[in-house]
C-alpha cells in the first residue's frame, strides 16, 4: 500500500493524473429548489383525454392531478381503491374532470372497461400515462414484513423465486403490453394521433444490483416503448418512457426497509454488495440533504411529454434520474 501511495504521488506531482478540483472552496453550493407542486401550464391539455394506469397515487397520481390542472379529463386506473378516489375527489374539488376504475393491468377486462369509461364519458381517448408497476411481489397496500414476505422481494437471481420474477413480469411488463394494446386501439380509430408515456426505471437502463426480476421487467417495458414508436409513427402516436432514480413514493419507501431489514440479517461487512457500488444520482449527491427527486418533478416530464411541445419526441427513453445514468 505505502508503494502504491507512492506511486500515485509521483503521478501527481509530475501531471500525468490531474487531481481533481475542489470545487467548494471556489464557488458557493447550491441546491437545486424542487419544483413547485402547484406550477401547471394552464390549458395545455384542454378538452383532451388520458388514461393513467396506476393513477392513485405516487407519480401517477401527481400526474393525474396536473393534467387535470392542464385542461385534460382523466381515468385513473388503479388495484388501489381508497387512493384512486381520493386522488378524483381532490381533482374534482379543483374543478378537474376525473373518473376512476378499480383494476389490475394484468386483466384486459378491467382494462377494457376503463378505455370505456373514457370513451362514453369524454368522447375519446387521446392518450395514456402507464403508471402502473412494482419492486416486489406484494400488493401495493401490504404492510412490510421482511421474514413473511422474503421470497416476494428484490432478489439477485440465484436467489430469486418464481413467485417474485412471475409476478414482476406479469405487472411491469405483460401489463405494459396489455395496457398499450388495449389504449392504442381506440387511438388509432379517432385517426387524430395521440401520445403515451410508459413509466419505465433506470432498471430499464442499466443493471440494478440484487433486482432481477425489475430490471428484466423494465427493459421490456423500454423495449415496448421503442417498437410501439416504431409501429405507430405513421399514424401520428408518439410513445416515450421516463426512467427515474429514486423518487419519493410508497415504492421507494419499502425499498429502503428492505435493505435495512437485510442488511440487519446478514451484517456481514466483508459480504460482496454491489449495491454499495452507486447509491445516489449525480443531484442527489450533491445535494446538502440528499434528496430524492418529488413525483411533482417526474409529472412535469411527463405531462411535457404527453404535450404538442414533445412533437418531435417519440421512441425516447428519458433518463428522468438527476444524472443517475450520466456516470
Amino acid at each position: 500500500m505505502k508503494k502504491l501511495n507512492s506511486i500515485l504521488t509521483a503521478l501527481l506531482m509530475s501531471g500525468t493524473i490531474l487531481a481533481t478540483p475542489t470545487f467548494a472552496q471556489e464557488y458557493k453550493h447550491v441546491d437545486i429548489k424542487p419544483l413547485d407542486p402547484a406550477y401547471f401550464i394552464p390549458k395545455r391539455h384542454e378538452g383532451r383525454t388520458y388514461l393513467i394506469t396506476g393513477g392513485a397515487r405516487g407519480i401517477g397520481g401527481a400526474s393525474a392531478i396536473r393534467l387535470a390542472r392542464e385542461g385534460a379529463n382523466v381515468v385513473i386506473f388503479d388495484v388501489l381503491e381508497k387512493e384512486g378516489k381520493e386522488t378524483v375527489e381532490q381533482i374534482r374539488k379543483e374543478g378537474g374532470k376525473a373518473e376512476f376504475i378499480k383494476g389490475d393491468v394484468r386483466s384486459n377486462d378491467d382494462l377494457q372497461r376503463a378505455v370505456n369509461v373514457a370513451l362514453t364519458t369524454f368522447g375519446e381517448l387521446n392518450g395514456a400515462l402507464n403508471a402502473a408497476g412494482i419492486m416486489a411481489a406484494t400488493a401495493p397496500d401490504a404492510k412490510f414484513d421482511y421474514q413473511k414476505q422474503k421470497s416476494l422481494m428484490p432478489s439477485p437471481i440465484a436467489d430469486a423465486s418464481d413467485e417474485y420474477f412471475n409476478t414482476l413480469m406479469d405487472v411491469n411488463a405483460k401489463g405494459i403490453f396489455n395496457s398499450m394494446r388495449v389504449e392504442l386501439k381506440p387511438i388509432l380509430k379517432q385517426g387524430k394521433g395521440g401520445a403515451i408515456v410508459n413509466i419505465c426505471s433506470i432498471a430499464g437502463l442499466t443493471g440494478l444490483a440484487g433486482n432481477s426480476a425489475y430490471v428484466s421487467s423494465k427493459h421490456a417495458c423500454n423495449g415496448l416503448t421503442r417498437n410501439g414508436a416504431i409501429d405507430y409513427a405513421p399514424n401520428g402516436i408518439r410513445i416515450n418512457s421516463v426512467n427515474m432514480a429514486a423518487t419519493e413514493t410508497a415504492m421507494t419507501d419499502m425499498a429502503i426497509k428492505y435493505v435495512m431489514a437485510a442488511s440487519k440479517e446478514n451484517p456481514n461487512p466483508e459480504a460482496v454488495n454491489m449495491g454499495r457500488a452507486k447509491t445516489m444520482s449525480l443531484l442527489a449527491y450533491a445535494d446538502s440533504k440528499k434528496r430524492q427527486a418529488t413525483v411533482w418533478e417526474q409529472a412535469s416530464v411527463i405531462c411535457f411529454l404527453l404535450s404538442d411541445e414533445a412533437s418531435n419526441l417519440t421512441g425516447g427513453l428519458f433518463a428522468t434520474d438527476g444524472g443517475w445514468t450520466a456516470y
